[in-house]
């Protein structure tokens, strides 16, 4: 297993998958370096009367909230393309270029050389969701503020990287039904579907239409988008956690943000629902790479 997982990190790096990433990583480190920046520059405009002010702390805690949910708003893309355009293609691709022809047939069993690929996936995707972790909030820490209490950090590190096993699950399990094209547009299609039931609760969340019975259906729709990819309201709650929202609601508003905003926060029923949905998928994955005739 060991020598799959290093032949999926070797492939990564052959295919400038990484490469890329990191370049287009870097790109995006520099735009939002000027991006909290400017948001930083509200807090020196003028000396505070008091410092160590509840309104002045509120504020600056404020613009660091703000600066964050950016900041990881676009940083949750990344993660989950590079988790999706990294495996979509791990069983069609290589069945259809003859690589698994070559390589099953020796005394490997079908479970190792799968597990081996998810392992592979997955640990650099949590390695480099823990690059971008740390230098967004690194950059925010800068310019404005950032939470300091370790172990809100470390809640939110583990639920800003589980959203990479969920998606490579997924896709390998895709890559098991579709062609390599069919697998990358499915779950391209998914990701987006999740992404766009949860900006309809954020949206609504905002405008505090949640109890007009119009609307009913709609926040129906959005909640089974959210239930088919969880990985959007996995992100709400990675910043709920964060920013200790349930000690600070009533200081801090940070949910009026439209599209940046945290909507409603998932419940901890929901992460469970979000680890099963995890399993299933490599479990179902796992059965049909098993059978499956190449």
């Amino acid at each position: 297993m060991m020598t799959i997982i290093g032949m999926t990190w070797k492939e990564l790096l052959r295919k400038r998958v990484l490469l890329l990433t990191f370049f287009m990583t870097l790109v995006f480190l520099l735009a939002f370096w000027f991006v909290a920046d400017t948001l930083g520059e509200r807090l020196g405009r003028g000396e505070p009367a008091d410092p160590t002010s509840m309104s002045h702390l509120i504020e600056v805690y404020q613009i660091g909230a703000i600066t964050l949910s950016l900041g990881f708003f676009f940083g949750a893309f990344v993660i989950a393309f590079l988790s999706i355009f990294s495996s979509f293609s791990t069983v069609a691709g290589e069945a259809e270029q003859g690589v698994l022809q070559a390589m099953l047939p020796r005394p490997l069993a079908r479970w190792r050389w799968y597990m081996g690929r998810w392992i592979g996936y997955v640990s650099l995707g949590a390695g480099y969701a823990a690059f971008l972790f740390i230098a967004i909030l690194l950059i925010t820490k800068i310019h404005s503020s950032t939470p300091g209490d370790f172990v809100s950090l470390l809640k939110s590190f583990l639920l800003f990287a589980s959203v990479v096993p969920m998606l490579v699950s997924v896709s390998m399990l895709g890559s098991c039904v579709f062609s390599a094209i069919g697998n990358g547009v499915f779950m391209t299609m998914l990701f987006g579907a999740g992404w766009l039931g949860g900006m309809i609760e954020k949206v609504t969340s905002t405008m505090q239409l949640e109890n007009n019975t119009t609307l009913k259906p709609l926040h129906l729709i959005a909640g089974l988008m959210s239930l088919a990819m969880p990985a959007d309201s996995i992100q709400q709650r990675m910043l709920a956690e964060m920013f200790s929202l349930a000690e600070l609601q009533s200081l801090v508003r940070i949910n009026n943000l439209g599209p940046l905003g945290l909507g409603e926060i998932p419940s901890n029923a929901f992460l469970i629902y979000a680890a099963c949905y995890t399993a299933a998928a490599l479990a179902a994955g796992l059965l049909l790479f098993r059978r499956k005739d190449f």
